[in-house]
This record gives structure tokens, C-alpha cells and sequence, in this order.
């Protein structure tokens, strides 16, 4: 639907549009035919080792597994966010969780009983989308701010009881934690990144996956119901609690397995390192990248991870670059990287092809403006 507002557009952004309907056009399988040349770069970055992407002070396998871990800690958030319009500050308490869940069940400082490090990873995703519902249960009834304010509490708490109950270890932590066993030819461990990375890749491929098809079906027509607004949405008889506690556990689980990557990695876990500037940067890579776009988020997960690791050398000036192309992306671009689009996303394609009797898919998409308008 072209408005008054498509003269002040960007010159390229025809050019946008005509690639986005073209890529439409194509079924589901030939897109991810399409994609295998990128999904073999993906995997390839820590081998290429370019020296504009390298910093000289991080390793860059080491610095590309931090944008790869972002990269899925916001791909969770932004289920909670982008997805269910519900604002968590503190996402970090989740990430905790399965940290510990980690370290607890391989450390040998742990009281508890040793099992494989990858059967570490399901018992974290399970625990976290079990405290995920405990905290959903009696909150999810608030709004806005004040579910804000009870997240970022939450995240406090978790921090806090790991510092309190001795299982922990408070700020001495759990040491030694697990590690997958030798998989491929790769070896893992906490001095070499890149089977880190390959396999953190890897997951964040099935959960693309996974997530992409919640999308498209009944429960992504909720929350995007909910999200744009609830009371209409639950008005046309959308069950918005049950929803919005399945987004909290779906993103709480995410949450969860990135922290017990994230533990096994670095092979140490404390209280440390789950504050509640972690869960302001989580948010950040969200809000950057474009909420409710997941192609946008891992985009702003993977920045908000590189660019300090890139200019680590400049010390703590290196929070001023990121903080400045923050700032001026917030100003030029409010709806970030890539701004979500409202279309139909379950047999769109399929029902205008039939009902109409046309090749072309709807190129008159709905979207919502940062203005609260529609283009």
C-alpha cells in the first residue's frame, strides 16, 4: 500500500523490496537451498581470519563464539520481546541458570552426581522453561513497565542466590566444568574456540528452524496478536495468558542452553558474571537488530559482541564506538537493522495464489511504523 511517506524512502529501497519478493516467491526448499553457500561461510568465519575482522587483541575464533553466543541469546529474547511484545530485563537470570545447571551436573567441585557434559544441555533448557513458568505464572498478568521492573528482579534474585547458597560456591564458582567429547575430529576445549563455535552454529540453526515454524503457525498469530494489542487480542478470544507463558518458557529454555554453552566453553561459572548490564546488553542486541526479525536480532547480537571485542584495544573507549552507532542507529533507523514485517505467515502464498489466481505474492504487505502507522 504506497502513503504520502514512500517520497522521503530510501532511493535503494525499491531495490529491497523487488530482492524481498523475489525471495518470497520461492518455496521453502529452494530458499534453504539458496542459503547453503552462506550457512558454509558462517561456519568457515573463524578459519578465514581476515585481518579487518580480526582484533589484535582477542582471538578471533574466541570473538566470533561471543557473537555466536549473542547471536542466540537474542534469538531467545527476542521471543519474549520481539515476538510477544513483553519487555524482560532480566533475561540474564535464565542464562544464569543454565549456566549452573551445567557446572553443577560436570564440575567435579560439584556435590552433585557427574553426567556427559551433552546431556547437560536438554536437563538446562528443561530447568530454565521450568523457571520460566514459575516466574511467568504470577507476572505475566502485568504490564509494560512493571513486568520490567518484576524481570529485572528476578534476574537480581538469581544473581544473589548464587551467591548466597553454598552449592555455588559463591564467588569462587564451579571450576573444570564439562565439555562435549571429541566429535568429528575436533576437540573441545576451553583454550580452542572454534568447535565452540561450530557447534553453537549449529544449534542456533535448529532453533532457527524451530522458531521459524512457531511463526507461521497459531501460536506466532498470538503473539503478534498480543503483542500490537492484547486487549483486541484477547477480546477476538486469543488466549493471551497461556501464550504469553509459552513465549517466557520457549524463550527461557534458549536462554538456558546458551548458558550451559557459555559455561562449558569457558570451563568456570560464578556469580560474576550475571549482572544486570548483561541483560541490558541482551536487550540492546534485540532492539539494534529490529525486534521481531530474526535475521535482524542475530545481526545485533553478533554487533553488540564484535564491536567491543574489536576495538578492544582502544580499552574503555571501545564502549564510546559502541555506544555512538547505538545512539546514531537509534536516530536514524528507530525500528533498527531490520524492522519486522507483519504479513501472513501461515500459507499466505498459497491462499493469495488460489483466491485470486495470481503468480505474484502480496507485495502490499502490512507493517507497522515506529509511529504506530502502517505502509
Amino acid at each position: 500500500m504506497t502513503t504520502a511517506s514512500s517520497a522521503t524512502r530510501p532511493a535503494n529501497e525499491s531495490a529491497v523490496r523487488r530482492f524481498r519478493n523475489r525471495w518470497n516467491e520461492l518455496s521453502r526448499p529452494q530458499q534453504w537451498v539458496a542459503l547453503i553457500p552462506l550457512v558454509v561461510l558462517i561456519y568457515l568465519i573463524p578459519e578465514i581470519n581476515a585481518p579487518f575482522l580480526a582484533s589484535t587483541s582477542v582471538d578471533f575464533a574466541t570473538s566470533m563464539f561471543h557473537a555466536a553466543e549473542f547471536a542466540m541469546i537474542a534469538l531467545g529474547l527476542n521471543v519474549v520481546v520481539g515476538q510477544a511484545g513483553l519487555l524482560d530485563l532480566g533475561y540474564v537470570g535464565f542464562f544464569a541458570i543454565g549456566s549452573y545447571v551445567a557446572a553443577l551436573l560436570t564440575s567435579p567441585e560439584s556435590m552433585l552426581a557427574k553426567i556427559p557434559y551433552l546431556a547437560t544441555l536438554p536437563i538446562a533448557m528443561i530447568v530454565t522453561m521450568i523457571f520460566g513458568l514459575l516466574l511467568g505464572t504470577p507476572t505475566l498478568r502485568l504490564r509494560g513497565d512493571y513486568l520490567a521492573i518484576v524481570t529485572l528482579g528476578f534476574g537480581e534474585i538469581v544473581r544473589l542466590l548464587a551467591s548466597i547458597i553454598p552449592v555455588f560456591n559463591g564467588n569462587v564458582g564451579l571450576d573444570n566444568v564439562g565439555h562435549p567429547p571429541k566429535l568429528l575430529g575436533q576437540t573441545f576445549s576451553n583454550t580452542d574456540a572454534k568447535p565452540w563455535y561450530w557447534l553453537m552454529v549449529t544449534l542456533i540453526i535448529v532453533i532457527l528452524l524451530f522458531v521459524g515454524n512457531l511463526e507461521r503457525s497459531r501460536v506466532g498469530r498470538a503473539w503478534v496478536a498480543i503483542r500490537e494489542d492484547e486487549d483486541a487480542a484477547q477480546i477476538m478470544g486469543v488466549s493471551t495468558f497461556k501464550f504469553k507463558l509459552w513465549a517466557f518458557a520457549i524463550g527461557a529454555g534458549i536462554g538456558g542452553l546458551s548458558g550451559a554453552l557459555v559455561g562449558g566453553q569457558v570451563s568456570f561459572v560464578n556469580n560474576q558474571d550475571f549482572s544486570v548490564p548483561f541483560s541490558v546488553l541482551y536487550l540492546a542486541a534485540v532492539i539494534l537488530g529490529g525486534a521481531g526479525n530474526k535475521v535482524g536480532v542475530m545481526i545485533g547480537g553478533f554487533l553488540v559482541a564484535y564491536i567491543p571485542d574489536r576495538f578492544n584495544s582502544l580499552g574503555d573507549k571501545k564502549y564510546l564506538v559502541f555506544g555512538v552507532a547505538l545512539v546514531l542507529l537509534m536516530i536514524f533507523r528507530s525500528q533498527g537493522l531490520l524492522g519486522a514485517r507483519q504479513r501472513l505467515l501461515a500459507r499466505g502464498r498459497q491462499a493469495y495464489r488460489q483466491l485470486l489466481g495470481r503468480p505474484e505474492p502480496i507485495t502490499s504487505e502490512s507493517s507497522v511504523t515506529p509511529d504506530g502507522g502502517a505502509q
